[in-house]
């Protein structure tokens, strides 16, 4: 697809727009689980009297809004480019999920932990054990299948980036699939404390534990929050490509005979699966203008194949003069630049 306007690139906004459909169908998953877990939730925790299934609902609650604020980011993120923003809006993924971890997940820690801690004062017990039990199988039965969804998607992502799973859980720059993995398991894990911290009380007849689980809840939310929140934050600010990635890219240059050397090799992440390359490359002595031309559209086209992300280019070719000599400040008899086509 060509682009009229020679102000703007379209090619990452078409890329991440092939690519966010299965992102968007795992969000809208989680979407509809957590919307039903909250309200179940909210039920239970109201006719039960427990900290800790209210604390869950508080939970599911901001675990239901980050949804809709990551399905708003991959809507924002496929308008077209402008002027202004040349290389798209793929960076508002990054941007709303960095929101939503900053107020949904502290939102509902608050709620979660100053709740629990008001309960601990009060002292007072949860005496609807039943109705929790219920709740929780009803939660675990919907967080459960949003998890495996997003573990699926995941696992079928990491084969194809060839990596093991929790590496690249760890890697991975699409926010939507992480944030999804992450409330799930955090989701699960929620379940499993305020079921210790119920099942605590009914065994010992206290009224701390419930109170505890409650406020445990929050901590953990506060955890996913900061996880997430510096995760998103360090892609938002301008990453470089994944280490792996950077070394294929240069490799790929000293590939050609025609290059010397790569004098600087920088990458940029535009959006979960759009990179701009920017390098440098002094060319071997001697080279005509349209050596250097065809050899940077090889270039061009081989960093796409041996990293799909790619989708901006820029070369910096410079070439040595003959006798070898270079005045200050000067890279070169050529420079030029290349952009390549979409694939």
């Amino acid at each position: 697809m060509t682009n009229s306007n020679p102000w703007t690139s379209r090619r990452s906004v078409v890329r991440s727009q092939r690519t966010a459909q299965a992102s968007r169908r795992t969000v809208r998953i989680a979407l509809a689980a957590n919307a039903l877990v909250t309200m179940t939730k909210l039920a239970g925790g109201l006719m039960s009297g427990s900290a800790a299934m209210l604390a869950e609902a508080a939970h599911s609650m901001a675990d239901t809004a980050n949804q809709m604020f990551l399905l708003v980011s991959i809507k924002l993120a496929s308008r077209e480019p402008t002027p202004a923003q040349p290389f798209g809006y793929g960076r508002m993924r990054f941007l709303w999920t960095f929101i939503a971890a900053i107020a949904m997940f502290l939102a509902g820690a608050i709620f979660a932990i100053g709740y629990g801690t008001y309960q601990l004062t009060v002292g007072e017990s949860s005496t609807g054990y039943l109705v929790a039990y219920a709740t929780l199988a009803i939660a675990l039965v919907a967080e459960g299948l949003s998890w495996v969804r997003a573990v699926r998607q995941t696992r079928g992502e990491a084969a194809q980036a060839n990596l093991p799973l929790l590496r690249y859980v760890r890697e991975t720059r699409d926010p939507n699939v992480k944030m999804v993995l992450f409330e799930d398991t955090a989701a699960l894990a929620g379940l499993a404390i305020a079921f210790a911290g119920i099942l605590a009380d009914q065994l010992s007849g206290a009224s701390v534990f419930d109170p505890a689980a409650s406020i445990g809840v929050g901590l953990l939310l506060v955890g996913v929050a900061g996880w997430m929140a510096h995760d998103t934050s360090e892609l938002l600010i301008g990453a470089a490509a994944r280490p792996a990635e950077r070394e294929a890219l240069e490799r790929t240059l000293e590939e050609f005979d025609e290059v010397d050397n790569v004098l600087e090799l920088l990458t940029m992440v535009l959006d979960p699966n759009s990179l701009l390359v920017a390098a440098r490359v002094d060319f071997a002595a001697g080279l005509e203008d349209e050596q250097v031309e065809r050899a940077s559209e090889q270039i061009d086209r081989r960093m796409r194949d041996v990293v799909p992300d790619v989708t901006e280019v820029f070369l910096d070719a410079t070439t040595t003069p003959p006798d070898g000599r270079r005045g200050r400040g000067d890279s070169g008899n050529h420079r030029s630049q290349r952009n390549g086509s979409p694939k």
